[in-house]
């Protein structure tokens, strides 16, 4: 099986046979978790805060065409090109426009999971567009030829020392040194010349504002902010589900969005764009690309409150232990395992079923999308369309019935105690995928149900 087309069991398996870099991904992982909850501790209106922006997005979510045309014509009015894209094939052929029309073949782009969504790197590189990506976890990944991991941390796979031969490999940087400061640096001046140099800079979006057709990126770094100021052309994509109604809206999203990422109070950067400076173009992609299609299922239609924290990726236990390469989709982790099958049900079938549904994404979730629920659902359309895997169909099938029998589900305890006892090897072996890292139990002399009434007074 291709790694195009791997599923989340083979590629979690490839993961887990390093079991401490597993432990170390789960550690790490865990300890951005910890900082999340004593931010949000330190906030007696927390609770509060969550409930207000998942009533605002439940609004926008109800209202989306009237807030986004209020959007485009303010932005318009400040001096904004507004483009739509109705997929990302649409998307990737606006910007190239855009740089064709400038005569630009080199540009810097800060972190933008919509712009991995629709393969722009790939589809700029293919019209021999050199793209630099400016975020330092981003471009880690790019020099190594990868893709993001995590939408906020997209380099937490990998370790400070890799980090050092990669820079070593690529920057000329001496070869051992992993000091963070002293690597930090290198990347700083490395890409000191390409925000001097290069006339288009391009950006995702964080929020927009309908009442003023404003937008606003945030950042730890200033990346943005670098290449928007010192092109001549900045150009901002978005997918259409980050408008909000008005500014006032952006306290309660900019509260929630850093403590729940990171467990920081506030992003270092929060910068709003409203209109172009003096000599510079300013562009905004507005991005579909199946979010109406999942506005139109009932079911899901929540799963677009999502701001992009990945509070859920740090806490979801199959996500720490099986990395984010394992989900094999742009968007990993709980949440991504929601938006992805309305992208392409066939291949990321398997995804809702990547979860143990014990609800901590749920819990921690800053707009209050119910992701273990969604998941669920998500397995009851997939298996009803046909998706799931007909060796589980069956199987599923064949227990739905002994259940359902109480003669069938006695005799069928009676007939496995005997199994697990005198012929453990039927069921202990590499056909059943449940015990490969689990010990076959003691089979117990007899059933609850024997010993209640047995027993009973």
């Amino acid at each position: 099986m291709s790694s195009a087309n791997a599923k989340h069991p083979e590629l979690a398996a490839a993961f887990n046979k390093d079991e401490a870099r597993v432990d170390w991904h789960d550690e790490t992982l865990w300890w951005i978790r910890q900082k999340r909850d004593k931010a949000a501790w330190t906030i007696p209106e927390w609770e509060q805060l969550r409930e207000t922006a998942s009533a605002i997005k439940n609004n926008v979510l109800s209202n989306l065409h009237q807030y986004l045309t209020e959007f485009e014509k303010n932005a318009i009015a400040n001096g904004i090109k507004v483009h739509w894209a109705a997929d990302a094939k649409e998307h990737n052929e606006i910007v190239y426009a855009i740089l064709k029309e400038n005569k630009v073949e080199q540009i810097v782009k800060s972190k933008s999971m919509l712009t991995e969504e629709c393969g722009l790197n790939d589809h700029l590189a293919a019209n021999g567009v050199d793209v630099v990506d400016t975020d330092l976890g981003e471009r880690i990944v790019q020099l190594a030829g990868e893709h993001p991991s995590h939408i906020v941390l997209p380099c937490i796979h990998w370790k400070k020392e890799e980090i050092g031969e990669l820079f070593h490999k690529h920057l000329n940087t001496p070869k051992g040194n992993a000091d963070p400061q002293f690597l930090t640096n290198a990347a700083r001046i490395h890409l000191r010349e390409k925000f001097l140099t290069r006339k288009i800079a391009i950006t995702g979006v964080n929020f927009a504002v309908a009442e003023t057709g404003e937008f606003v990126v945030s950042t730890n770094e200033g990346n943005a902010d670098m290449g928007a100021h010192l092109a001549d052309v900045h150009i901002a994509c978005m997918g259409i589900e980050k408008i909000i109604p008005e500014r006032k809206h952006l306290g309660v999203f900019l509260r929630l969005l850093a403590r729940s990422a990171t467990g920081q109070p506030i992003t270092t950067y929060s910068s709003h764009f409203k209109k172009p400076n003096t000599h510079q173009q300013l562009h905004i992609v507005l991005v579909d690309n199946g979010r109406t299609v999942q506005l139109g299922r009932e079911s899901f239609r929540n799963s677009l409150k999502c701001i992009r924290c990945a509070a859920c990726f740090n806490t979801c236990p199959v996500y720490r232990r099986s990395g984010g390469f394992s989900y094999n989709a742009v968007v990993a982790g709980p949440i991504g395992s929601i938006l992805s099958p309305n992208l392409d049900m066939k291949k990321h079938a398997d995804l809702p079923f990547a979860s143990t549904l014990c609800g901590s994404c749920t819990n921690v979730c800053p707009v209050k999308i119910d992701i273990h629920n969604q998941l669920y659902q998500w397995r009851q359309v997939l298996t009803a369309e046909g998706y799931s895997p007909k060796t589980k169909t069956m199987a599923m099938k064949v227990m739905a019935f002994t259940l359902s029998k109480p003669a069938v589900f006695n005799f069928a305890g009676k007939a496995a105690r005997w199994v697990i006892k005198h012929m453990p090897f039927l069921v202990n072996n590499r056909l059943n995928p449940w015990y490969k890292q689990r010990d076959l139990p003691d089979a117990p002399k007899q059933s609850f149900t024997e010993w209640y009434k047995k027993n009973r007074k």
